[in-house]
Order: C-alpha cells, then sequence, then structure tokens
C-alpha cells in the first residue's frame, strides 16, 4: 500500500510540473512599473479557454498531492 501511494505521489508530481510548465506565462516587465499600472486596467480579467483549463488541472493536481501526502504519513506513522 505504502508504495502504490508513492509512486502515486511521484506520478502527481510529475504532472504537476508539467501541468505548471504548460500555462501561459504573464509577463510584467520595467516597463508595465514606470507606466503606472495602466496596463492592469484590463489584466485582470477572468481566464478563459485553456489557460482555465490548465489553472483547474493544476489544483486539482495540488489537491490530490496534498492528499497523498497526508495518506503517506498516516500509514508510515502506524
Amino acid at each position: 500500500m505504502y508504495n502504490m501511494l508513492l509512486t502515486l505521489l511521484l506520478i502527481v508530481s510529475v504532472l504537476i510540473i508539467i501541468a505548471v510548465l504548460m500555462q501561459p506565462a504573464k509577463t510584467d516587465n520595467a516597463s508595465s512599473a514606470l507606466s503606472g499600472g495602466a496596463t492592469e486596467l484590463f489584466s485582470k480579467q477572468k481566464p478563459r479557454g485553456f489557460e482555465a483549463f490548465m489553472q483547474k488541472v493544476t489544483a486539482v493536481l495540488g489537491v490530490v498531492f496534498f492528499a497523498l501526502s497526508l495518506a503517506l504519513v498516516y500509514i508510515s506513522a502506524h
């Protein structure tokens, strides 16, 4: 049981890394700091399409990772 959970944890870890790397980059450079934040007016839009899907996948994988970690600690303690 412990080995199976550990294997699942490793797989989920790799999937989280892939999901984070696949998310589109939000570029903030030095010119946005000097412009007074005028570019932030339209940057707070709700993500749609692929970006929203990748955010949900990352969140779900994060919850699964946390649950598997807790399960491993519980099993190793008993």
